[in-house]
């Protein structure tokens, strides 16, 4: 009987190793249900590989992966939203004198938008022709007090005669420096030309002197940027003025919107042109922010990387770092360290944005809003990520076919049946 029993086992012992040998040379276990928060030592997909080499093993183990949340502003008025007024590109945000500034592009023209063709001295071309730049103040982010005017329109035919916009604030020295555009025609006569331009002052307040040259011009003949120069937007990493912008490449009717890099050691410049830009491929606004040894940027709407949030150890070679959902528009946040030329960068958790066209075509304008995230080192804000955001059917159904898709399809339909 002892016999017998030790025979058996001992088969089975035998048949456990031949199973074992036969699993060293041939993975038959599945993944793991439990995600294991490390990179497992096993054979991976390019997928799998992805997720814990760029992103983290889930959205919510991933520093720069978050929801957007929206909230409106009170304190603007917009003219019963006629199109007369608008405001949009806001600046990022600073704290100073007890309160938080912002600036942005102001309208307030006899009629609302409409087109370059009947455009004139009085009447815009387009939601941001005819602006100037003003700013307001805020002692908690959502109730906002204008101030007025920062930087006028000059005088015919100093740079921004037309309109000066897009503005971005940069702190450097104790001093204040607002870049924008510069307007030098009606827009959309061609591809806006509008090099970037720049305004300094002893206070956020002002007043404002301007520099009364282009600190940076667009680019040479036959060059992604030689068009336009737009969102000039400034921090201060490793000891020297990073100035990110964007440009519209490749021409009509399908633009390719990429973003650069120009360097300074002086506010007031020379600019040095990276030789690698651009530097991100797709966006179509500027929106960086320091974040722990390198910088993030918010890149949305277009090109194959819209909606992501991308990040560059040197600030250069960019790489997506998350997939995110309903991007704020021309995002201005509040980023305390921007100008501290930190080694740590901390994040950010809100700031304002823009909607445009609120109204349709017809009364086209903008408005600001605030939005709020968790892109930060110091909070751990469970509701900002979650990997869904509910929309109800009505939602998509306003994404509707046009006249000529739903022409097409009846065409279609037609010859089918035939």
């Amino acid at each position: 009987m002892i016999k017998s029993n030790l025979a058996k086992y001992t088969g089975i012992a035998v048949l456990c190793l031949m199973t074992l040998s036969g699993c060293s040379q041939k993975t038959t276990k599945g993944f793991p249900y439990a995600l294991p928060a490390e990179k497992p030592n096993r054979p991976l997909s390019l997928a799998m590989e992805r997720s814990y080499d760029k992103y983290g093993a889930t959205p919510q183990d991933n520093e720069l992966y978050t929801q957007f949340k929206y909230t409106e502003l009170k304190g603007f008025d917009y003219n019963g939203h006629d199109g007369t007024i608008s405001r949009r590109d806001p600046s990022k945000i600073i704290y100073k004198n007890g309160k938080y500034y912002v600036w942005y592009t102001y309208r307030n023209t006899s009629t609302s938008p409409k087109g370059a063709a009947k455009a004139n001295d009085t009447i815009p071309s387009a939601d941001w022709d005819l602006s100037e730049i003003w700013y307001a103040t805020s002692k908690d982010g959502f109730t906002w007090e204008e101030q007025g005017v920062a930087v006028p329109r000059p005088p015919k035919p100093a740079v921004g005669w037309r309109s000066v916009t897009t503005t971005d604030i940069l702190e450097w020295k104790g001093k204040y420096y607002l870049y924008y555009q510069g307007f030098l025609e009606i827009s959309g006569k061609k591809g806006d030309d509008c090099p970037v331009a720049v305004s300094y002052a002893d206070s956020p307040d002002g007043p404002w002197t301007p520099h009364n040259e282009i600190v940076i011009p667009n680019g040479a003949p036959g060059e992604w940027d030689q068009y336009s120069i737009h969102d000039p937007y400034p921090i201060v990493y490793k000891g020297k003025i990073y100035l990110y912008y964007k440009s519209d490449a490749n021409g009509k009717p399908n633009y390719i919107r990429m973003q650069g890099l120009a360097t300074a050691d002086n506010p007031l410049g020379p600019f040095t042109k990276h030789p690698l830009n651009p530097v991100i491929g797709s966006g179509h606004e500027t929106t960086m922010f320091p974040f722990k040894d390198g910088i993030a940027a918010l890149v949305i709407r277009d090109g194959n990387e819209h909606n992501t949030i991308q990040f560059a150890k040197d600030g250069v070679n960019f790489d997506v770092a998350a997939n995110v959902e309903f991007m704020p528009d021309a995002a201005g946040p509040f980023i305390p360290d921007a100008y501290t030329d930190t080694k740590d960068g901390r994040g950010i958790t809100w700031g304002l944005s823009h909607f445009t066209t609120v109204n349709g075509w017809g009364t086209n304008h903008a408005v600001l809003a605030r939005f709020d995230c968790d892109l930060s080192q110091d909070v751990n804000d469970p509701n900002m990520k979650k990997n869904h955001v509910y929309l109800r059917p009505e939602f998509f159904y306003k994404m509707g076919l046009t006249g000529q898709q739903k022409k097409r399809i009846a065409e279609e339909t037609k010859k089918l049946s035939k």
